[in-house]
């Protein structure tokens, strides 16, 4: 089998004696278990000797940076960098820089959420404006407001009450 017992009918002692050797197999590998489970991925090249990863990293950074600080030897008419940077460039007496710049200024403005421009609308009990999540209708059946106006009623004549009830002190 794969565990490494016998298979089939076997007797007690010769069941106790592999459980033994199972037990005992178990404890002498349970400090390999435990040693590789905190350590570190080693990572190879072909030939087997170990690769410094971060190393390998700066040096792909280093030869990228030399690359594109070396740039392209030519130029052509249809080089998307060279007419990125001459459609970027502000030209004086432009008519249309004005224009440019206000679209370029909204681009970049992020993305804001729709806010209510509207009358004030009713408080909800979350306090929630109405905006891109809730249009500020509302839709119920008056329960919240009417339990709301009898909770605040109840205070307001038990305040009395105590306020009467010391009044003569």
């Amino acid at each position: 089998m794969f565990s490494g017992v016998r298979a089939g009918l076997v007797s007690a002692d010769v069941l106790r004696k592999e459980q033994q050797e199972l037990r005992k197999h178990e404890k002498s590998n349970k400090h390999l278990a435990e040693e590789s489970r905190h350590s570190e991925t080693v990572f190879r090249d072909k030939s087997g000797r170990r690769r410094d990863l971060a190393q390998e990293q700066l040096e792909q950074k280093q030869k990228a940076e030399a690359e594109a600080e070396r740039g392209e030897q030519a130029r052509y008419i249809d080089d998307q960098d060279l007419d990125q940077m001459l459609r970027e460039q502000e030209r004086e007496g432009d008519p249309m820089a004005d224009f440019i710049k206000r679209r370029k200024a909204k681009e970049n403005k992020e993305k804001e959420k729709p806010r209510y421009k509207g009358p004030t609308p009713p408080l909800n009990r979350f306090n929630i404006w109405p905006g891109h999540r809730w249009d500020g209708v509302d839709r119920s059946n008056g329960f919240e407001q009417q339990r709301f106006a009898r909770i605040a009623n109840k205070k307001a004549v038990q305040e009395m009450a105590y306020k009467w009830s010391v009044e003569d002190m």
